[in-house]
Parts: structure tokens; sequence; C-alpha cells
């Protein structure tokens, strides 16, 4: 009876023993096996993320481009609108416009100076509207005559061997004429040669001297190609 018992002690133990023996290797190939499972997963996700940081810099470059591209092309364009005179250099004399105040009004180098006004007398023959253009891009506009003084002093200033486009013109050709700088059109200060206007159909005015004789307004063509005159106001310093 007493080793029977001792028998099924030493049985359960070795029992327990080998039941302990077989549940510890399944731990091992599980944590092995969840290893080998995560390694293969991170390039996966890293190679989308890559693939967006490129065509983010794809992009970038891209606009990058087209920003450098256009100011580049403004930049060419800046150059080749600039025509026969920038306004580099002024030429000024000072005026008393009180005994306690004095000022210096100024015009651009190569321009002539008159009342409150400069002038500049172009030595190109274009168009109307290519010589409305040029005054515009040096901060004028095309001749504007009020007064019969100005007249004279923008004759004694001319060649009268060219005509000078006015900024006068008839858009519609209905006789409605109309000054670049909205100066209304006063009849009694105008100073046409006589019979002129006389055709619907030029719509342009020039100021010239026929047979080199007497200056006076003509209306032609606005497609005619002459010389012109442009005007601005002084600059006070």
């Amino acid at each position: 009876m007493t080793s029977e018992i001792t028998y099924a002690e030493v049985r359960f133990t070795n029992e327990s023993k080998s039941l302990g023996t077989k549940s510890e290797p399944p731990a091992a190939p599980k944590e092995k096996t969840s290893l080998h499972k995560s390694n293969p997963g991170f390039p996966k996700v890293l190679l989308p993320l890559l693939l967006m940081l490129l065509l983010l810099l794809a992009i970038s470059f891209f606009i990058a481009f087209i920003i450098f591209f256009q100011k580049y092309s403004q930049l060419l364009k800046e150059k080749k609108t600039i025509k026969e005179f920038t306004h580099t250099a002024l030429e000024c004399m000072k005026e008393n416009l009180t005994m306690e105040e004095n000022v210096w009004s100024c015009c651009p180098k190569n321009w002539k100076s008159f009342n409150f006004h400069c002038y500049f007398f172009s030595t190109k023959a274009r168009n109307w509207m290519d010589s409305k253009k040029n005054c515009s891009e040096m901060k004028a506009h095309l001749l504007v005559i009020n007064t019969k003084e100005e007249q004279d002093f923008i004759t004694q200033n001319l060649d009268k061997t060219h005509a000078y486009y006015l900024g006068l013109s008839d858009p519609e050709g209905k006789r409605a004429w109309q000054w670049v700088d909205q100066t209304p059109y006063n009849k009694s200060a105008t100073f046409w040669h006589p019979g002129e206007p006389n055709n619907p159909a030029e719509r342009c005015v020039i100021l010239n001297a026929p047979f080199q004789v007497l200056w006076g307004w003509n209306d032609i063509p606005c497609i005619n190609s002459h010389m012109s005159v442009c005007k601005m106001m002084k600059i006070y310093l």
C-alpha cells in the first residue's frame, strides 16, 4: 500500500514536469513569428511616403519655375518697352512763388519747358495709336493745345519738313473731336488750316506747315506715320 502511494506521487510529479516542459516551447515561436511578420510591413508603408514627398518636391519645383519664368518674361517685356527716352535725369529751374517760398520746377532732360508743362519732340515716325502709346510710356500724353501762345511755342520748335500728331481725334467719325487728356474741345481755341477738317474718314489730327509756310491743323487717316509731340506737367521739388 505504501509503495503504491509512493508510485502515484512519483507519477504525478513526472506528469506535471512533462506538462511544464511541453507548455514552454510554444511561447518562443510566437514571438519569433510576430517579429518576422512586422519587418516586411515597414518598407511597404515607407514607399508611399517617399513617393508623396517626391511628388510634393516636384510640384514645388514646377511652381517655382513658373514664377521665375513669369518674372523673367516681365523683365524682358519691360526692356523691350523702353522707348526714345526714360526719365533718368531732370533739368530744374528755381521759381519764386512768394518772397518766402522758392521751389524748383523740373522737366526731364531733353524736354522743352513752357509755363507749367514739359514737351518732348519725337524724331521717330509712328501712326497715331503708337504715338499715343509712346507718350503714355513716358508718363505723358500726346500734345494738347489750349492757347495761341502754346501753339506758337510749339511751332517754333518744329521742323517744317515734318508733320506732328496732336492728341486730338474723332473716334466715331462724327466730327465729335476729343482730346486725349479729356480737355473739352473748344472751337474758339483751334488752329485748323482753311477748309479743314474736311473728311469724316480722317479721324486724327496733325500739326503741319504745307509748302513750309504756315503751321496749322489738318485731319488725316490715323494709320499714317508722322512725328509727334508729348506733353506732361512739370515736376516741382
